[in-house]
């Protein structure tokens, strides 16, 4: 069965400090780089929750507010994913919905990670082990919401979040700038 999604030829997956395995870079990597793209199927979340996470664990990429990108069955786990983990100094973001770009350059050898706020909008609190010196401690699935995030990762939420800002930011008159 060929991949579900797609992971750069520069990556590689090992073992990780942050969380089990992750994408480490195997070659440089340029800024704005493609280093890998979520595939599977489109879900809501009542199958997510009900059906796919009790079996696989998080798997999903959210794209919409009900709708996520995930694998259906055990079959397709791995084929679908990134092995990104968070970190709260990331060095990918994303560029739409499901490609994950380099945010600066990558030197061989590093671990690929993103912030869930570019991601996620969903309600959970979770412990953070990144290991970042600018670590939250705690990851909320409403990060997103956060003005410093929504500065930092300017042009690298999802295109779904990145709508959910500039709608709240024009509700609140106040337009990122």
């Amino acid at each position: 069965m060929p991949p579900l999604s797609y992971r750069s030829p520069k990556t590689e997956v090992r073992e990780s400090k942050i969380h089990g395995c992750g994408l480490f870079a195997k070659a440089d990597i340029a800024r704005g780089e493609i280093v890998a793209i979520k595939g599977g199927h489109i879900v809501d979340r009542e199958t997510l929750r009900r059906e796919i996470m009790p079996r696989l664990g998080p798997v999903e990429i959210q794209i919409d507010d009900d709708l996520f990108i995930a694998p259906v069955n055990a079959d397709e786990r791995d084929l679908s994913m990134l092995y990104s983990n968070h970190s709260c100094d990331p060095n990918i973001g994303l560029r739409g919905e499901i490609t994950f770009v380099a945010m600066r350059n990558i030197h061989a050898g590093e671990e690929l990670t993103h912030d869930w706020a570019m991601t996620d909008d969903d309600d959970y609190s979770v412990e953070c082990n990144c290991g970042a010196s600018n670590c939250r401690k705690t990851l909320t699935g409403k990060d997103w919401q956060r003005p410093e995030a929504q500065k930092k990762y300017a042009g690298y939420f999802s295109a779904y979040l990145a709508a959910k800002i500039s709608n709240h930011s024009r509700a609140a008159g106040t337009e990122l700038t």
